[in-house]
């Protein structure tokens, strides 16, 4: 019965230093997050800003896991090379080593304090004050566990029970490295763990090879969830990164695990105090793996990109085709080639329009599946498109060269808004429409057709506008919002008028025909926008405002 009251009060103590571990965590990222994220996009120009960015990031998030879901999703679409996102995980793996100093040393009493101010500015602050509160509150936390572990795992507290399993698994230090690992991986802290050895060492319930083993495993366990949870998709170019970082970390254990027993003795001669010994292990691995990897992150990464290559799939439709990364050298040409890129976008756009029409005039619901399909697609080429832009060098470009440039991405920028309209409005109405199995009257339906025929010829229009750079195809385009508008106000009046009449299938779909009318004049609004504005802007034409001038 004291065995396993033990084990209630170790895994109470356990779950209060992680839930501490994760209010800091959520605290740092709700007040910081988007500036942290700022700050790490713009350190991945060189090897070593990225790894001076992630040990500052990991050690104000407390978290190398969530530091590396965010380099993983930024790797993963192309944004960041490899090489730089390689060095910013070393960088956040010492950076997971500084809590573990700062703790392993008498702090508990500050606790109390810390767990009062953050209460006070949690209740009392505003937004960010709050936030600030939230990671107070988390530090007083993880401070309470710490003092209560020391209590639970004395000698005294730990039954024979587990006296026998810590006896058994530390003369198997393989085993403490896999349990380490797996308890890391599912409670998504390496520090969590890293402190329980430290508990177990500072009373001596766990020798110290034992707890250097379960320090080897916390740092294995924690290049685990990136792997699992950072790359969607079955591009193996997405899995560089985790996998590399993973690979290193997991040579680096294993050259540790069979040193154990020739540094062990070294260690904690420089160290007698056992938890500061653990802490400073663990500080030492990670500074000797950076140390040992950070110059062969180049041959690394080529080694990486050999295992994992690029998943080539010609049928996929959301894989950029004309994006040729040899012709960034050449700003003319390759701004040529997005511009093609774009024109595939409008192709898309087509498409989803086709397949409303399908949807809106023979109640295929299978239509609605595939416009939310080709909606991601225009979001990977949009994204990819504005990625070999922006990298391109403004001082190898003319004003012309930049002024197709701005072109180039807000046409790509106003297809992908068109295309969320049709996903997320014109879409979601015509599927209310058949989940509540309404239909418009005929002279309603004949109005939205003869609208979603005029945005097709809208969006060819556009597209020839977009390539020619032709004023008078511009103005012609641009003349088309008028006349949409127009369009618009007299199917609104006729629609007006049945409601007068009291028509029983026009007062059921007023909301419904009124909100599609309303999204057809948005995308076409979105496609003047996109092509023909940017040409009218560039002669002159178009002028800054609708009201009417004072003589």
């Amino acid at each position: 019965m004291a065995g396993s009251l033990t084990l209630l009060d170790l895994a109470g103590a356990v779950a209060l230093l992680l839930w501490g571990v994760r209010m800091v965590q959520t605290g740092v990222q709700r007040a910081f997050g988007p500036r942290l994220r700022v700050v790490l996009a713009a350190a991945l120009r060189n090897r070593l800003s990225a790894l001076l960015a992630g040990l500052g990031v990991t050690a104000i998030l407390q978290s190398s896991t969530a530091t590396g879901l965010m380099v993983t999703g930024l790797t993963a679409t192309g944004a960041v090379e490899l090489v730089p996102a390689l060095a910013v995980m070393l960088g956040a793996n010492i950076g997971t080593t500084l809590i573990v100093q700062a703790l392993s040393f008498d702090v508990a009493r500050v606790a109390p304090a810390l767990i009062v101010a953050g209460f006070l500015m949690f209740r009392r602050g505003g937004t960010r004050i709050r936030d600030v509160g939230r990671v107070l509150i988390g530090l007083g936390l993880m401070l309470t566990a710490l003092h209560q572990l020391v209590d639970v795992v004395a000698p005294s507290a730990l039954g024979p029970g587990l006296h026998g399993v810590l006896a058994a698994i530390s003369t198997e230090p393989l085993i403490a490295l896999l349990v380490a690992a797996a308890l890391t991986w599912a409670a998504h802290s390496s520090a969590a763990v890293v402190l329980l050895a430290m508990s177990l060492a500072a009373h001596g319930s766990a020798p110290a090879q034992l707890a250097f083993a379960l320090v080897l495993g916390a740092n294995l366990g924690s290049a685990i969830n990136p792997v699992l949870e950072g790359a969607s998709g079955d591009d193996p170019a997405a899995r560089r990164l985790p996998m590399g970082n993973l690979l290193n970390r997991g040579i680096g254990c294993l050259a540790a695990l069979v040193a154990l027993p020739a540094l062990t003795p070294l260690i904690t001669a420089f160290e007698p105090e056992p938890a500061r010994a653990v802490a400073d292990f663990h500080t030492v691995f990670n500074v000797c793996l950076a140390l040992l990897f950070f110059p062969l992150l180049g041959p690394y990464a080529a080694l990486l990109r050999r295992l994992l290559p690029a998943r080539l799939d010609a049928a996929d439709p959301g894989r950029p085709i004309y994006l040729d990364r040899a012709a960034v050298e050449a700003p003319v040409v390759a701004i040529a080639a997005a511009a093609r890129e774009a024109l595939r976008m409008a192709d898309v756009l087509d498409a989803m329009l086709h397949s409303l029409r399908d949807a809106f005039g023979n109640d295929d619901r299978k239509r609605i599946a595939e416009i939310k399909r080709l909606d991601d697609v225009l979001d990977r080429l949009n994204a990819a498109i504005k990625a070999y832009l922006t990298a391109l060098d403004d001082a190898a470009m003319t004003d012309a060269d930049l002024r197709r440039t701005e072109q180039v991405l807000a046409f790509c920028t106003n297809m992908e808004h068109a295309g969320d309209v049709i996903e997320r409005n014109l879409a979601a109405l015509v599927a209310k429409r058949l989940k509540r199995g309404l239909a418009f009257s005929a002279e309603g339906q004949k109005e939205l057709a003869a609208m979603l025929d005029r945005l097709l010829v809208n969006l060819h229009t556009a597209s020839a506008v977009f390539m020619s750079d032709d004023p008078r195809a511009a103005r012609v385009l641009a003349a088309e919002k008028e006349g949409f508008r127009d369009l618009e106000d007299a199917a609104t009046r006729a629609h007006f008028a049945r409601l007068r009449e009291r028509r029983p299938e026009t007062a059921q779909t007023s909301a419904l025909h009124l909100d599609m009318m309303r999204d057809l004049k948005r995308v076409n609004a979105h496609l003047v926008e996109a092509a023909a504005y940017p040409v009218l802007r560039k002669e002159g034409e178009l002028l800054r405002t609708r009201l009417r001038t004072e003589p």
